[in-house]
């Protein structure tokens, strides 16, 4: 795979069960790549490391005055040169693209899992989390991944040095054969304790990151109410712990690395020392010791790569195990398998029907859902979309369970928008560049939202946009109020025209007047396509061909709405907001009317009653 051939076809399925497992599967679906750099770096290293004896050759060869010995040294030199210069471009080229193409299959994967999730996801997993693992823990798996073929190579090129060492000039080759394991492994008891640090100071620095984005999300709110120096402090605080986190953690990665140069050192000192010796009795020749003296100096390099794959390893491993715990995450129902193969090919239409509520909304009809717990009504507008957040009997859509259809096939029939829906920062253009039937136009979707007053707000702020499709809108459509946003979600919804168009309070944050236009131009355009609206606003509940009341869980009423308001006490209660009081008069005007055309005699005195029992009671 190359940078080119991004994004993958098909990222595959990943071993979800723990970090570790999560870094070895993506090791193993990247072989080719590791292998071409470990053949680079091996080059590589190699190239760097054979200077040494070309340099010990060429000493000697003077020594001797030897001239042809001398000439092959130089031949060898410019060899060993061209290698290096070879070997670490393409070590580089090889070991980049292994990093890029893991963190795109990481994200493709990460992207494959929310789209198959939905808004679910978020009730499962902290959005916070979502985004860090597919931007800072992506680089950092991405990193490890890259690391371990040039930790792989610069390991095989020690091993092959320390034994041509020991071939060379025996006596020192030993010396370094024995010492090298011993600085490679030095560091492995100062890990565990560097990569506790390192997993606190990221989850100070996560906290920190989470404070900061929820005081700046809420700042408007922090003026009104004064509170902006309260949070600042807070902050302050958090960023103070992120730093002495960050220096503890330092300070261990710095005293690993005072190790990695200081024995070395020492090492070579060793080797001198002891090299001196051996040539003051003429058993090692001037050549061989500047041969090992510089072996040892050069396989420093390749040591400062156990170094990189220990950091590397400790901060890929709690960054992959987040990664593994979104990706680990499966539907409430499947959304494939051997019932998915049983359904038509076409499309299914018809009733939209929940077993578990009872709630029926006919095909071709406006239906009105109304229910007094909006986290109940979000979480019912999700199972008819066929997002269901818990597992349970599946929605039908003409007898069509939505769980045993393909994903893409149930959300082109069925099309959900939550009641905070996202504006991605863009144009107008490409706010509606989704898949559409091709039967609304734009400019239809736009006017039966009434977005008139939004397409002129957003020409003004985008100075060089005459059109409005080309207008700018940032970043989750800051720069609009709230129902214009609204307004803009719901235009998109409307232009892709689905077969079922589920809408949750679409229009909450809108004056009654546009309210009542929109709730005209839904019911115009929506004409023979089935949309259900869960709201409590009387101006579209009016609109509607069919009220259903959902109480606890169930279908406790069905009619109008004009009907309802009137009759049942519970759906009056949630749509005109009333008190307990003055439902309490209702009920007995209701009883009373009753009672009235039952006797044919009136019962004001038992209205008065009434009346005056509630005012005891108040």
């Amino acid at each position: 795979m190359q940078i080119q051939d991004l994004p993958y076809a098909d990222p595959g399925v990943p071993d979800a069960r723990s970090g570790p497992r999560f870094l070895w599967w993506l090791f193993r679906n990247q072989l080719g790549g590791q292998f071409k750099s470990l053949a680079w770096g091996l080059l590589h290293f190699l190239s760097v490391s054979a200077l040494p004896f070309c340099v010990g050759v060429a000493v000697q060869a003077v020594v001797d005055h030897s001239g042809r010995r001398l000439a092959l040294a130089g031949g060898l030199l410019a060899l060993c040169c061209v290698g290096n210069a070879v070997g670490d471009t393409f070590l580089h080229r090889t070991a980049v693209t292994n990093w890029i193409t893991a963190a795109a299959r990481v994200q493709q994967l990460l992207a494959r899992k929310a789209a198959n999730l939905g808004s679910a996801l978020t009730r499962r997993v902290a959005a916070g989390e979502v985004v860090a693992v597919s931007t800072g823990d992506v680089e950092k798996i991405g990193w490890f991944v890259e690391a371990w073929s040039r930790f792989t190579a610069a390991a095989v090129t020690i091993v092959v040095v320390c034994v041509g060492l020991v071939v060379y000039q025996p006596a020192l080759g030993v010396v370094v054969a024995v010492g090298l394991p011993v600085l490679a492994l030095s560091v492995l008891p100062l890990l565990p304790r560097a990569t506790r640090r390192a997993d606190f100071q990221r989850e100070k620095a996560g906290r920190a990151t989470e404070l900061a984005s929820d005081t700046v999300a809420g700042l408007r709110v922090l003026r009104g109410i004064g509170g902006e120096e309260l949070f600042l402090d807070r902050y302050r605080r958090a960023s103070q712990e992120v730093r002495h986190a960050a220096v503890r953690s330092a300070r261990m990665w710095s005293l690993i690395a005072a190790i990695q140069v200081l024995l070395p050192g020492l090492l070579l000192i060793a080797v001198v020392w002891y090299g001196v010796h051996l040539a003051r009795q003429g058993r090692v020749e001037i050549g061989e010791l500047v041969a090992v003296y510089s072996s040892v100096m050069i396989l420093t390099y390749p040591l400062r790569h156990f170094e990189e794959i220990a950091m590397a390893y400790s901060f890929s491993r709690p960054s992959a195990g987040r990664a593994a715990r979104v990706l680990s995450l499966e539907r409430a129902t499947p959304s494939d398998g051997a019932a998915a193969a049983e359904v038509p090919g076409d499309m299914p239409s018809g009733d939209l029907y929940d077993p578990a509520t009872g709630l029926l909304a006919p095909s071709g009809r406006l239906t009105a859902v109304v229910c007094g717990d909006p986290d109940a009504a979000g979480m019912l507008a999700e199972r008819l979309g066929g997002h269901p957040s818990e597992e349970g009997v599946s929605v039908l859509l003409g007898g069509v369970p939505l769980d045993e259809l393909p994903l893409d096939s149930a959300r082109t029939a069925v099309l959900v928008q939550d009641k905070d829906p996202v504006l991605l920062s863009g144009s107008l253009r490409e706010l509606l560049d989704v898949p559409a039937s091709g039967d609304v136009g734009a400019v239809e979707a736009l006017a039966a939202a009434q977005c008139a007053d939004v397409l002129a707000a957003l020409v003004q702020g985008s100075l060089d946009a005459e059109d409005p499709m080309d207008a700018r809108i940032t970043e989750r459509g800051r720069s609009l109020s709230g129902g214009q946003r609204q307004r803009l979600a719901l235009a998109r919804s409307l232009f892709t025209d689905p077969e079922v168009l589920v809408l949750d309070e679409p229009t909450s944050a809108v004056d009654s007047h546009t309210e009542a236009r929109i709730a005209d131009g839904v019911r115009d355009l929506r004409s023979g396509r089935t949309t259900v609206v869960f709201t409590s606003s009387p101006l579209l509940l009016d609109r509607a061909d069919r009220v259903v009341l959902v109480h606890d869980g169930e279908v406790a009423a069905v009619g109008v709405h004009r009907e309802l308001v009137h009759k049942e006490p519970r759906y009056r209660a949630v749509v005109t907001r009333e008190t307990d009081d003055e439902a309490a008069l209702n009920d007995a005007r209701h009883e009373n009317h009753v009672r009235h055309e039952k006797d044919g005699v009136p019962h004001e005195h038992d209205v008065l009653h009434a009346l005056e029992e509630i005012e005891e009671s108040a």
